[in-house]
């Protein structure tokens, strides 16, 4: 059995002269000079570990090589699967995104309050007297004029436009949070 200080002295000479060919064919995989020397290490340290075990028939050049290639194949399918559950991931990603867009750009605010100020607006004519209530809707709701309404009613014009200022009056206190996202209420409540 050889002496560990000739093991050494061979390994290292090996070493020397084969370590740079090992990391140009695992770069030509791996495409990453780290992860080359990386390999090529780990590689000369199995055969430095198991030297005593392989046959002496065997190639120590070609048992190394064939650890950095099966290491750059685990590397390269480490990596194949990352880039596949990264696709999946960005194109999730990319959905969810997409979604978030059409959604935002489908949404109309306008909607989203529109039953909100209905409610509002039904809610303050209920309490409005039941002539001042009656004279707004027959106004805004049914476009009858002042002068109709007065006829309509058995008023006078100037009593129609007593009625309608008193229920707009009260309207714009109840609705004053959304007169800026809906300007038609402005002539609504004029």
């Amino acid at each position: 059995m050889p002496s560990n200080s000739s093991d050494l002295i061979r390994f290292n000479k090996f070493f020397s002269e084969n370590q740079q060919r090992f990391i140009r064919f695992a770069w030509t995989y791996t495409r990453d000079e780290i992860v080359a020397e990386d390999i090529v290490m780990e590689a000369l340290m199995s055969y430095w570990e198991n030297r005593l075990k392989i046959s002496s028939e065997i190639n120590p050049s070609a048992y190394v090589l064939t650890v950095v290639k099966n290491k750059c194949l685990n590397h390269l399918r480490h990596l194949q699967l990352v880039n596949e559950v990264s696709d999946r991931v960005s194109s999730h990603s990319e959905w969810e995104l997409s979604n978030r867009i059409a959604t935002l750009d489908a949404c109309e605010p306008s909607a989203l309050f529109a039953g909100e100020v209905q409610n509002i607006i039904d809610h303050v004519i209920s309490r409005l007297s039941a002539n001042t209530a009656r004279i707004f809707v027959l106004s805004r709701y049914e476009n009858k004029s002042h002068k109709e309404i007065a006829e309509i009613m058995g008023m006078t014009v100037k009593g129609v436009e007593f009625h309608i200022s008193k229920a707009t009056k009260e309207l714009r206190v109840a609705l004053k949070d959304y007169l800026v996202l809906f300007p038609f209420l402005y002539d609504f409540l004029t």
